[in-house]
């Protein structure tokens, strides 16, 4: 062995172990992703909920710091590019673009195929109305922890605006995670403030999840409160961790009294409700973007025994259920009802299959309706609902069905309305972005039967 060979062995063998090493095992990796890519495009998944991660692929280096700083496994590598391989699970806490080593990752509101309406805010989250701020899930931000902070900022912006002649400085509207953290920021500031919340408690739209559901935030740091440490609990642990907050700032909230209209006369407001009127130096929407459910539209739905969520499936004991939608909610509503003994549940989608779920919700509703405890009835769509019955239509024939509560889960519609009549404008977002989903599943393999 001459001296280059020695070199040779000596310096370049022990770099080129390792090296295919890590090449193996990022090829499993991609494999991975692919599947689980696969599998989003089966489940029809391929659609993120709201705020999301694009890559632009011609900076993306395939580090893959994005996918080990996603808690919710919602990003992979795929070809040697970050991919949202899971759109489904991303929450939008922006993890990846954070941790991303050289800054490939925007994140955007809707996509190509599913705009997304926005309200237009500026970086200090007021609107185009001078005054009138939004904070939470109105503007985009579901994600509990970020709420909160949007809230916390939004009022040292509002703090900034200073006093005015009007009795009070703001008037927080929701008490929801980012109304609660406003009104901690303004009690903390010392800063007259009103907090108006329509429900008889708080927990915005964390109050309309069923009793048990499964939460998923982060650590948070609220004013006045300090540091709350919570990643997975319950619906009702997480109402616990409220009533602990207000308890001990002793912040006042005003529940069960709902806001009516907002008057707008020169640099002041006045915030309406059905109690009464708080003219007010700014404003802060801290609403939830389904403050109005969608109806069927069909003749005696006004009936009391209609409703548009799932508090707790005890409540159908012995009952005759229709549970009418085909997304998470509905399938989550009608599969905890049908383990209820007594129960008879029918689901009701006016589609052929469930093509927005997730992969869980669909195993458990096909295990219920296997078992009995569950009757599906797809391509189906409600005519008129009645005292001791509904008729329903299924590709044209006529379906009779005893009923005693019905469970609507159409989703909710953007208080579009009084936002324009307050003035607010409202852009439809698309998304933005290299990444194109199209062209990424016409590079992979065909899906798995």
């Amino acid at each position: 062995m001459n001296d280059q060979t020695f070199i040779y062995v000596l310096y370049v063998l022990p770099l080129t172990v390792p090296l295919i090493i890590f090449l193996v095992k990022r090829k499993r990796r991609e494999k991975v992703s692919e599947e689980t890519w696969q599998e989003s495009v089966v489940s029809g998944l391929t659609e993120p909920p709201s705020l999301h991660p694009v890559v632009d692929l011609n900076i993306c280096l395939g580090s893959g710091a994005c996918v080990l700083a996603c808690p919710e496994q919602a990003m992979g590598i795929i070809d040697g590019k970050g991919v949202l391989i899971s759109p489904s699970h991303c929450i939008g806490h922006g993890a990846c673009a954070t941790a991303c080593p050289v800054g490939a990752i925007d994140l955007v509101f809707g996509t190509e195929k599913r705009g997304m309406d926005i309200p237009q805010l500026k970086p200090n989250f007021e609107t185009n109305v001078p005054g009138i701020f939004i904070a939470g899930e109105l503007g985009g931000m579901g994600l509990i922890r970020k709420a909160a902070e949007q809230g916390r900022q939004a009022m040292e912006s509002i703090k900034k605006r200073g006093n005015g002649k009007t009795p009070h400085d703001v008037v927080v509207i929701g008490a929801g995670p980012a109304g609660i953290a406003a009104t901690l920021a303004a009690k903390s500031h010392g800063m007259r403030y009103v907090t108006i919340e329509q429900e008889e408690t708080f927990g915005g739209t964390t109050l309309h999840y069923p009793r048990g559901k499964i939460v998923m935030t982060a650590p948070m740091k609220l004013p006045i409160f300090g540091k709350v440490n919570i990643r997975e609990t319950t619906k009702e642990m997480l109402m616990k961790i409220w009533e602990d907050v207000v308890a001990k700032t002793d912040i006042k909230i005003n529940f069960g009294e709902r806001m009516e209209k907002i008057e707008h006369q020169d640099d002041t407001f006045t915030v309406v409700t059905n109690r009464g009127r708080y003219p007010t130096r700014s404003v802060l929407l801290s609403i939830g973007r389904r403050g109005t459910p969608r109806k069927l539209g069909v003749p005696g739905e006004d009936h009391k025994k209609v409703v548009y969520r799932l508090v707790d499936p005890e409540q159908y004991r012995g009952k005759r259920v229709l549970v009418v939608g085909g997304g998470d909610a509905a399938l989550e509503a009608a599969v905890s009802i049908s383990k209820v003994p007594g129960t008879t549940v029918t689901l009701s989608y006016r589609s052929d299959a469930f093509s927005r779920v997730k992969p869980k919700n669909r195993l458990l509703t096909e295990e219920a309706r296997t078992s009995g405890r569950l009757s599906v009835l797809l391509e189906s769509t409600v005519k008129e609902i009645k005292p001791d019955n509904v008729v329903l239509d299924q590709k044209g024939s006529k379906i009779d069905l005893p009923n005693d509560a019905v469970i609507v889960c159409a989703g909710g519609i953007l208080p579009t309305p009084l936002l324009q009549e307050i003035g607010i404008e409202i852009r439809t977002r698309h998304g933005t972005g290299s990444f194109d989903q199209k062209a990424l599943a016409s590079k992979l393999p065909p899906p798995r039967p």
